[in-house]
């Protein structure tokens, strides 16, 4: 059965009225007290409403400084795998990663570029066996190369036939241990292990988007529900707090990982051979963006949203023992030696609050109210010029969100890296063009702004194992 034809079905069971995703129950009297529904636009290979929020942004935000967030909005996720005798060939034809070393069972953050060094798609890439790989939020574009390589390598779309549950905190290990019934506490940083939860065969890997311990658990879609139930089960003990679209964005921005799609987006339809492609299975730029929401002073010009690796924080992913496509552009950007570099920016409290007090004239500032920019109502992709002391223009902001934890507003920037300075203080230029503008005083703060507990560096060896009980 088909993802679509899964949800439908729920649909009918249960009356829910919505195109329910079908990989975790319809609970309606939890849907009744959820505080938001918006459309996720942002992945074209999701459809109908998920939450913005559950128990509220806040308290899921909280999650996972203290205990364990579960996610399951992603779904479907691009999911490719490929494989073949030139798989390695392959790799280092598209990814600008190094691949001199690359275990079974391991992972890497996979970056692909074009011609100018601008990424055309960003996602987890696993190794799975000798010849046999298998990608999350790397596709279109990852089939797109298998199909046109001309190399010995075959390809097989997963998505909708599979589903991913990430759950992030310092209790992520114990619920899962717990759920499966196994110690998981060996699995190292990026790598994975399969086995079983509520008798349904999972994959699971060390891996998440808040910068806490995090673990995605991964299976086939006619077993996500009776994984996810015993997995929430299990969490109960543990203070297991489900994730809305809003709290899991923010997960990023706090981590110091920009976002694709919100953050920044794709040159995917300059390519005309790609755009050909995606028109030819079904896919639009209009399934992708819309200029009408494109917000924030930076503007309409689409060419400001393309971003290459090094100027997203990535530069130390690219390696350049390899020629892959877009290596001589960065090698450029490198050796001129003028490039942006990732910060945080701390918003100035006093500057936010004036406006707010504006919402209460007749002239007031673009609203600010919204704890970010992209998940509650219809999507925005918010970009923001960063500009010095005299106005010049050094820099775009991000992802801007109220970080609830540590009760600042922060946003990702990339700032030139003469500005980048921590304590450095700059503006962001509030208000798209043509309204009336604020300049918020900023300071350049820590990067990643989320600074403890850290996933590669948590000794897990100190978790004690989870347990139903």
């Amino acid at each position: 059965m088909s993802y679509k034809e899964l949800a439908l079905s729920y649909e009918k069971e249960t009356n829910f009225g919505l195109f329910h995703s079908p990989v975790v129950p319809p609970d309606l009297s939890q849907a009744r007290n959820l505080h938001h529904y918006c459309t996720y636009a942002a992945n074209p290979y999701q459809a109908g409403l998920q939450p913005s929020e559950y128990s509220g942004w806040r308290a899921e935000e909280v999650a996972w400084h203290e205990s364990c967030y579960i996610h399951t909005g992603l779904n479907p996720s691009p999911t490719y795998k490929f494989g073949g005798p030139d798989s390695f060939k392959f790799l280092n034809k598209y990814f600008g990663n190094s691949f001199g070393t690359f275990p079974i069972n391991k992972g890497k953050h996979g970056i692909m570029c074009d011609e100018a060094g601008r990424v055309m798609m960003d996602g987890v890439l696993m190794r799975t066996g000798e010849e046999e790989f298998i990608t999350y939020w790397l596709a279109p574009w990852v089939a797109y190369c298998v199909h046109t390589s001309g190399m010995d390598v075959w390809g097989e779309d997963l998505t909708e036939k599979v589903f991913l549950f990430q759950l992030g905190g310092p209790t992520s290990l114990q619920i899962l241990d717990a759920a499966s019934g196994v110690n998981l506490h060996d699995i190292p940083f990026f790598g994975m292990k399969k086995t079983k939860i509520a008798g349904a065969e999972v994959t699971i890997i060390r891996v998440g988007m808040a910068g806490s311990l995090a673990y995605e658990v991964h299976g086939n879609i006619e077993d996500s529900i009776p994984v996810f139930e015993m997995i929430m089960k299990a969490g109960q003990k543990y203070g297991i707090e489900r994730l809305g679209v809003a709290a899991y964005n923010m997960t990023h921005w706090e981590n110091g990982f920009p976002q694709a799609y919100i953050d920044f987006l794709f040159p995917w339809f300059e390519n005309e051979a790609f755009a050909a492609f995606l028109s030819a299975n079904g896919m639009v730029a209009g399934d992708l963006i819309s200029n009408d929401a494109l917000s924030g002073s930076m503007g309409k010009d689409l060419q400001k949203r393309y971003r290459n690796p090094i100027e997203l924080g990535w530069g130390k992913t690219i390696n350049y023992d390899h020629d892959f496509i877009g290596k001589e552009a960065l090698m450029k950007i490198e050796e001129e030696g003028t490039y942006r570099q990732m910060t945080t920016l701390e918003w100035n409290i006093d500057d936010i609050l004036e406006i707010h007090r504006s919402q209460f004239t007749e002239d007031p500032f673009q609203d600010i109210a919204m704890p970010d920019d992209f998940s509650f109502g219809h999507p925005s992709y918010h970009a923001d010029m960063v500009l010095d002391q005299d106005g010049n223009e050094i820099g775009i902001s991000t992802g801007r969100m109220i970080a609830w934890y540590y009760k600042k507003m922060i946003s990702l920037c990339s700032i030139e890296k003469a500005q980048n300075i921590i304590g450095n203080e700059v503006y962001v230029l509030w208000g798209d063009p043509g309204t009336k503008q604020k300049k918020i005083r900023a300071k350049i703060v820590r990067y990643p702004y989320m600074d403890e507990g850290r996933n590669q560096k948590v000794d897990v060896s100190q978790i004690p194992v989870g347990t139903m009980d």
